[in-house]
């Protein structure tokens, strides 16, 4: 059965000396907006939903380089894979249909019936045909609660020469950024009116509910290094309905956050949050 009641979260974690979200566009440093708030993308805080939905043992379409285990060297490869995948029929207008294709995706991906997922059809058209699936799962970018402060060092790195190894290559300059310390929040909700398309349900959030809480664990790196990153909360509210007591953005309100990770809940008549410590 898919998601009868319509779900609203808020994701508070903390940072002390790591660089949360690097940008490529800006020398790797840690994301920010025009006003100097420290920002991590929607597609980072997915990226490590699916991680540890996978490390839990569950079926994942977008695995990250670092933590495949099919072998697959891309999603296309991943998707016709008649072991790992759906088969190349499954994405052939002339051995079945695009609406069955999306069925069998989503049975077989919880993060593709949770955040949806674009796949390619082959048709007599030499364009071909996109199949979009709109998942019932949404993400904001998470947003520092005070401006952040970023420091950059300079550092030497040290690559292996070629030869025998007894001549030492030449060494690069590089940069490394850091965020000082900061509080972060993000929200997100769940949609039951999606999920009947998608076939998400209450087994498939609760799911996301228990990894949330420990959200940087076993995703440590020299830029984040193990216990740099903290959720400290989870605020989560579920509505007795399936459209919802109160607007997704009257729910988020009733958040107010200080800039040392404390916060006060607002109460909404009829409506309470859960709040879950993180890991």
């Amino acid at each position: 059965m898919s998601l009868q009641n319509k779900i609203d979260f808020a994701l508070i974690f903390s940072v002390k000396n790591a660089n949360l979200n690097g940008d490529p566009l800006n020398g790797n440093r840690p994301r920010t907006d025009y006003d100097g708030f420290g920002e991590v993308s929607d597609v980072c805080i997915k990226r490590k939903i699916r991680d540890r939905l996978q490390d839990s043992g569950e079926q994942i379409f977008v695995q990250s380089d670092e933590k495949k285990t099919d072998g697959m060297p891309s999603l296309k490869v991943r998707a016709e894979s008649a072991e790992h995948g759906l088969g190349k029929d499954a994405f052939n207008v002339k051995k079945t249909t695009p609406v069955e294709t999306a069925r069998l995706a989503n049975e077989k991906w919880i993060d593709v019936r949770s955040f949806g997922q674009l796949f390619a059809f082959k048709s007599d058209n030499k364009d071909g045909i996109s199949i979009p699936i709109r998942g019932p799962v949404s993400i904001q970018s998470a947003f520092s609660v005070e401006p952040v402060s970023i420091t950059s060092t300079q550092i030497t790195k040290s690559v292996s020469g070629e030869g025998d190894g007894s001549k030492k290559s030449s060494d690069t300059m590089g940069m490394k950024h850091r965020v000082d310390g900061a509080v972060y929040v993000a929200f997100g909700g769940m949609t039951p009116q999606l999920s009947e398309r998608t076939g998400f349900n209450e087994d498939d959030a609760n799911k996301i509910k228990q990894v949330l809480p420990k959200l940087f664990e076993g995703d440590a790196s020299s830029a984040r290094p193990e216990g740099s990153m903290v959720v400290e909360k989870v605020i989560w509210w579920k509505h007795n309905c399936k459209s919802g007591q109160y607007s997704s953005a009257k729910v988020h309100r009733t958040l107010a956050m200080n800039a040392d990770g404390s916060y006060a809940l607002d109460n909404l008549e009829g409506l309470e949050p859960e709040e879950i410590d993180g890991f």
